[in-house]
């Protein structure tokens, strides 16, 4: 870790939040999800910064058997600011040495390193190289482990910024926070409570960790004149704790409809839909919470191959379905030829809701593709097109997919929060969310 000289310089010494102050923030949090990971890429500013915050996590990634990099971008050579460049330079090597030795310490040696080299506390001035070399890291990763942008350190806030921005649409983006548990609070506006998990550490996770930790001994021992320790022992006692913080870092916009023109190009079925046991069993119960037996006029965005679609025919009496992937749009239209009631359309949300009145409207497994605008405006169309009476169906799964803005519960909570809804049927298990909410 490098101390921003910066902060202390031009603001004055920071009060410092003791532990005791974040201990019951950390008691509701969600617990990260247990998914195994083919290829975790974990992203660092400087030597030691992955190993405080987040060692307990690369240590469950590495023991689930897919293949975990480390890419750090500075040496950690500015730590002290007073060093001559020569000095500067030799404790750059120290630290090299010291993560690798902390890698050992924490049962991942085969770990491999790869070192950007950048100037530590300089890293703001070098976004565009920064940003071409992390895309060349994360090109194959499917999750990717990076410092929290909000980060009160910007040399922390520019890799995070810049490794989540560059990131494929593909992989899962998480971040961990480092001098957030010192000089921020609990009630800071920016803290993302929202979007917290947490990992717990076993007692032999623990041990690794404080191993490794103690590696970074050129951090933990005065420096040079009698400079304080960069890890002074407030600031280790965050790193102490038998759980760490990740927050999910999801993208800002809507799932492209490139991605999903991929998977359709990938495969005939790229979610199993004909055959999966989770798609037959979710449409089953999407359909037996719908209260009434028929429908005047339903639509139904992102309709996929049709599995849905032909299910909700027997139940209306005109059924508009439209998805914004052509080649989907070709198999629905194939799968429900022999239905007079059914037209199938190319289209996607909000733009192409159609005006009303609804009797029905039907999202599965779209709601949570969608940004904040965009998921917005789709709730006040399709409030806006329903009759008084009119019923809107959701169903999605709670997991959070990589391309989401969102995971299903969030977008659940939007339509329950609208004040012309109201719940009829909820249904929650461990894999999905229904809701069947009437329009006032």
């Amino acid at each position: 870790m490098t101390e921003p000289a910066t902060e202390q310089s031009t603001r004055g010494p920071r009060t410092i939040t003791d532990e005791a102050v974040w201990t019951p923030w950390l008691d509701d949090l969600r617990p990260f999800p247990d998914d195994s990971y083919r290829h975790a890429v974990v992203l660092a500013a400087h030597p030691d910064d992955e190993t405080l915050g987040a060692s307990g996590l690369l240590q469950q990634l590495h023991a689930k058997g897919g293949s975990v990099e480390l890419v750090v971008a500075t040496d950690g050579e500015a730590a002290f600011p007073g060093l001559s460049t020569a000095e500067r330079a030799e404790l750059g090597r120290v630290r090299r040495r010291e993560l690798h030795e902390s890698l050992r310490a924490q049962g991942m040696p085969d770990v491999p390193v790869r070192w950007l080299g950048l100037p530590d506390s300089g890293l703001a001035a070098h976004r565009d190289e920064l940003a071409e070399l992390l895309a060349e890291s994360l090109a194959d990763a499917d999750v990717c482990v990076a410092p929290w942008p909000g980060d009160p350190h910007p040399d922390h806030q520019t890799v995070g910024e810049v490794g989540l921005r560059v990131a494929p649409v593909t992989t899962h983006r998480w971040s961990y926070p480092i001098w957030m548990w010192h000089w921020l609070r609990p009630q800071d506006v920016g803290v993302p409570k929202n979007r917290a998990f947490t990992q717990a550490l076993s007692a032999d996770q623990r041990e690794r960790k404080a191993e490794g930790i103690a590696a970074f001994t050129s951090q933990l021992q005065p420096g040079p004149g009698g400079a304080d320790p960069i890890l002074s022992p407030a600031m280790l006692r965050h790193f102490a704790r038998d759980r760490e913080v990740v927050f999910r870092e999801p993208p800002g916009r809507s799932a492209p409809v490139g991605r999903f023109a991929e998977l359709y190009a990938g495969s005939a079925d790229p979610w199993d839909v004909a055959e999966g046991w989770y798609e037959q069993r979710k449409r089953a119960v999407a359909l037996a919470c719908l209260p009434d037996r028929g429908y005047g006029t339903v639509v139904e965005p992102a309709c996929g191959l049709g599995a849905l679609t032909r299910d909700l025919a027997a139940r209306a009496e005109r059924l508009i379905a439209f998805d914004p992937v052509a080649a989907a749009v070709k198999q629905t239209v194939e799968n429900t030829a022999h239905l007079s009631n059914v037209e199938v359309r190319q289209g996607s949300l909000p733009t192409d809701l159609p005006d009303g009145p609804l009797d029905l409207a039907v999202f599965s497994e779209i709601l949570y593709y969608l940004d904040d605008d965009d998921l917005t405006a789709t709730i006040e169309r399709t409030v806006a097109a329903l009759r008084p009476g009119g019923d809107l169906l959701a169903v999605h799964w709670l997991p959070w997919a990589a391309e989401a803005p969102r995971d299903g519960m969030d977008a659940h909570r939007r339509l329950l929060a609208h004040p012309s809804l109201d719940p009829v049927v909820e249904h929650t298990d461990e894999q999905f969310v229904v809701h069947v909410l009437r329009r006032r």
